[in-house]
């Protein structure tokens, strides 16, 4: 009816058992036809047909204000509480939803404000963004976070394993070949001295006998 907000809600509930455990997630879906908004002046009601279209423009725009506040995401206040449809819908517009609206406009000019009024709101709509996410039970959001981040860190384990594996001859290869001889400071400049007859070692041949400035060790004459 043109004279009533109508509203159809569908809530699914799967229940799922993964790994031995079970996991609970949920949907709802809204079907909702707005009534038109009208204008007395045209309409030319009078009596309870009045307060009905009064009350049904006073809805209307406490959803149009609650529109432009999901569409101006500064944090403020959002008035759902404003009107019983907005608070029927609350979880239809902003936060956890995706949502569609479709828009019926008549091509008369006689209807022109009326259809330049509702392109209006059906654009203000279209700017709400929302980010969707799995309606689960938050233990088992836990537990499937936590397993996935196990099995990451398996992942990775057995890539780093496979990887040292496979480098692992060449790698001691490389460091066996860059290792210097240690050698000090001291040891160095020892080697740069020039050798002097009483560095060299004491070796006893016979039949040979000590050169200049050495003295001949026993036995040798």
């Amino acid at each position: 009816s043109s004279r009533s907000h109508s509203i159809f809600t569908v809530i699914i509930e799967a229940n799922e058992t993964v790994e031995g455990k079970d996991r609970l997630r949920a949907g709802k879906l809204n079907l909702v036809d707005l009534a038109g908004s009208e204008r007395q002046g045209k309409t030319g009601a009078t009596g309870d047909r009045l307060k009905e279209g009064c009350k049904i423009n006073l809805s209307l725009s406490a959803l149009g204000n609650v529109i432009s506040a999901l569409v101006d995401g500064k944090g403020k206040h959002i008035p759902y509480r404003d009107s019983k449809l907005t608070r029927l819908l609350q979880d239809s517009l902003g936060g956890n939803t995706k949502t569609l609206m479709i828009a019926a406009i008549s091509p008369a000019d006689y209807n022109y404000d009326e259809t330049l009024s509702t392109l209006r709101y059906a654009n203000r709509a279209k700017q709400i963004k929302n980010k969707p996410k799995i309606n689960e039970d938050p233990k088992d959001a836990m537990l499937r976070e936590y397993r996935e981040e196990i099995n990451r860190l398996k992942a990775m384990l057995e890539a780093r394993s496979l990887g040292l594996a496979e480098t692992q001859p060449l790698d001691h290869l490389a460091v066996t070949q860059q290792v210097p001889t240690p050698t000090t400071a001291d040891q160095k400049a020892d080697a740069m001295k020039p050798l002097t007859p009483s560095d060299l070692p004491d070796i006893s041949l016979p039949g040979m006998s000590a050169p200049p400035g050495m003295s001949a060790p026993p036995g040798m004459s």
